[in-house]
């Protein structure tokens, strides 16, 4: 995959420069990062949504099972943080199945019933306390490790990871939706009956893009429980890992590739920089008056309205060579 001047130049800035320029800053590094596991979340929720035609209410379903997967796996089975984190999106994927029977729901009766199964997650997980510790939750979660001497564990190390599991989903993003199943997928947006006719298997198509966007969130959200190091059912499949997700794959432009982890960093950082110093109590009011004034001035998000900016288009789209569709 060749990649533009604007895309070395934004991997050069994201690697070498933040760190360098914030490395010491533990409270602003801390916030990007819980801006990257938001964007993480926002970017598998964009590509079921974009891909699969599915809106989701239930990603914090997928966020709570591969959190407890790779928390339960580290602590009990003895096995290493790094693999176990990407056992935790496998558990996300498994969890996915007992959802596709749904999968023949549409729009908003497909978004309730992933709702309700994030819901039944989040009960199991407080009732089955002999594993999962039930409301009392898991604490001393192995933290994660020291690679080739860097300690991911640190502020700047947590960011390193999760950047690069980003610019990975990314990637895997490109090209699922460059393959023929991606094509496949767009067309059936059009027509997913003339589709049909032609021998596409919609359903089968829509099960692969909810298991990759599982697997995605499943492992951000085991990434999240060993760098905050504690894990409990309220938060493991708490709302706002849905509702935020979605705020900011909207606010970035959720049919383009980088549209949502630039959403979830833009609006995360500026409320929680500026907004709440300015308006401690209510200040998500702000935010949303300007989620509104987004969805009315561009409805396809910050990253189609940067493109207009003459000068802005080249670097906005070669960054990703992504077209919105």
């Amino acid at each position: 995959m060749k990649l533009s001047k604007s895309a070395l130049l934004g991997i050069v800035l994201a690697y070498g420069i933040i760190p360098w320029l914030l490395g010491d800053n533990n409270y602003v590094m801390s916030l990007i990062v819980a801006a990257l596991i938001i964007g993480g979340v926002a970017l598998a929720w964009a590509l079921l949504g974009n891909l699969g035609g599915m809106v989701s209410f239930g990603h914090s379903a997928f966020f709570g099972v591969g959190a407890y997967v790779s928390a339960l796996l580290t602590m009990k089975a003895g096995m290493p943080v790094l693999p176990a984190m990407l056992l935790g999106g496998v558990g996300a994927v498994l969890a996915s199945l007992v959802m596709l029977p749904v999968l023949r729901l549409k729009g908003p009766y497909f978004a309730l019933a992933i709702l309700a199964y994030a819901h039944i997650f989040r009960i199991v997980a407080t009732e089955w306390e002999s594993v999962t510790g039930g409301s009392g939750g898991l604490a001393s979660v192995p933290q994660l490790p020291v690679v080739l001497g860097f300690d991911l564990s640190s502020k700047t190390g947590g960011y390193v990871l999760i950047l690069t599991l980003l610019l990975v989903f990314i990637v895997a993003y490109r090209h699922i939706r460059a393959s023929h199943y991606g094509i496949a997928l767009r067309a059936m947006h059009g027509s997913e009956d003339a589709t049909r006719v032609v021998g596409v298997n919609s359903v089968l198509l829509k099960a692969m893009m909810l298991f990759v966007s599982a697997f995605m969130t499943g492992v951000v959200g085991a990434f999240n429980v060993h760098y905050i190091n504690f894990l409990e059912p309220d938060y493991a499949f708490n709302s706002m890992w849905v509702m935020l997700p979605i705020v900011a794959a909207i606010f970035g432009g959720y049919r383009t590739i980088s549209g949502p982890v630039i959403g979830a960093v833009t609006v995360y950082l500026v409320d929680q920089l500026i907004f709440k110093n300015l308006m401690p109590t209510g200040h998500q009011l702000v935010l949303g008056a300007l989620l509104v004034a987004m969805i009315i001035f561009s409805p396809g998000g910050l990253v189609p309205l940067v493109r207009k900016i003459p000068g802005m288009q080249r670097i906005a789209s070669g960054s990703t060579g992504e077209q919105a569709c």
